[in-house]
């Protein structure tokens, strides 16, 4: 098909693109997709065209200003809506899109901007597809998974760590009905809701724990490096890792526990200990398991005396 449309001059960035990509001043992560954006630059950008006859899109979409007989091509018109929708929120801190839309939000979108003289995104964070049973997700094969049902099955929270920790944060990952559910009973049901149990059923026997008893300096320096850990994650948005770090803290809680047998000796100073573990853990789950986080952290009341911890239990009921 040929037909005269109007054209953006990509090409006339070429230069100042491939040195915001290779100076990180519009950063994209991970490096790989960064490399690609580069690599496509490189090869040479030509422009390309940003209109469509009103003839061949029969009418529909946003017309060309001054000129009734074209449209906006959708690629160039709806880019502009994370910014015109959020103008006091922009540039974005992060921009985050599928892999699939690399070269829109690495080249024309920075090179479009760049042309209305406004501000970049600060970063971008290109993540991975997901896939069923090592398939795409196809209509036609039938293999799409609703996460509503999900959601209503297993709750928001569960749904939200399976893709969270099983999916790796910048490559593609796999959802199966049974890897969902190993992945529910171990870490959460037999991790955090066991964990959570037995140290509140411990604790709120005990009464009020006084702020006068001390945490151990060993438990103190694992909260530690378990915080340490997720943030390092976090910067460069490993969320797999970041809750690998979190969950190896509940393991080191759970070892904790099966150690020093607090069911038997009723020392304070333990289940204390516990109590400074679960509760660490529930802070660093806030942005991942709001709901459950919120739950633990209301079962632990402080007060200017000590802390009074009531029982929390079936967080995630083993299925």
């Amino acid at each position: 098909m040929e037909e005269e449309n109007y054209f953006f001059r990509l090409s006339k960035y070429q230069r100042e693109l491939e040195h915001l990509l290779e100076s990180q001043e519009y950063a994209v992560v991970p490096e790989t997709r960064k490399n690609e954006a580069l690599s496509f630059v490189r090869r040479g950008l030509e422009d390309f065209s940003i209109s469509r006859s009103v003839a061949r899109a029969h009418g529909w979409g946003v017309p060309v200003p001054d000129d009734p007989g074209q449209i906006m091509y959708v690629w160039f018109d709806a880019l502009n809506v994370y910014r015109s929708s959020s103008p006091d929120w922009w540039p974005a801190d992060l921009h985050v899109v599928g892999k699939g839309i690399l070269r829109f939000h690495a080249v024309y979108w920075p090179a479009i901007l760049l042309s209305a003289k406004l501000p970049l995104p600060k970063k971008l964070f290109v993540h991975g597809y997901i896939t069923v049973s090592g398939q795409k997700m196809s209509k036609t094969v039938g293999n799409v998974v609703d996460p509503l049902a999900l959601v209503e099955r297993y709750g928001a929270d569960a749904v939200r760590y399976y893709f969270l920790r099983e999916i790796p944060a910048y490559e593609d990952g796999d959802y199966t009905d049974q890897k969902f559910v190993e992945r529910y009973n171990a870490d959460l049901a037999n991790g955090i809701g066991n964990f959570a149990a037995r140290v509140t059923t411990l604790a709120a026997g005990m009464g009020l724990l006084p702020m006068t008893l001390q945490t151990p300096d060993e438990v103190v320096l694992e909260i530690k490096r378990a915080r340490e850990r997720v943030e390092e994650a976090m910067r460069d948005f490993r969320f797999h890792e970041a809750l690998a770090a979190i969950m190896a803290l509940v393991s080191y809680g759970d070892g904790y526990v099966n150690a020093h047998k607090p069911w038997e000796t009723k020392d304070a100073e333990t289940i204390f200990a516990l109590v400074a573990i679960l509760e660490d853990t529930a802070q660093l789950l806030l942005p991942f398991l709001p709901k459950t986080a919120e739950t633990i952290l209301a079962a632990l009341e402080r007060t200017s005396d000590g802390i009074n911890v009531k029982k929390v239990s079936n967080l995630f009921p083993r299925v």
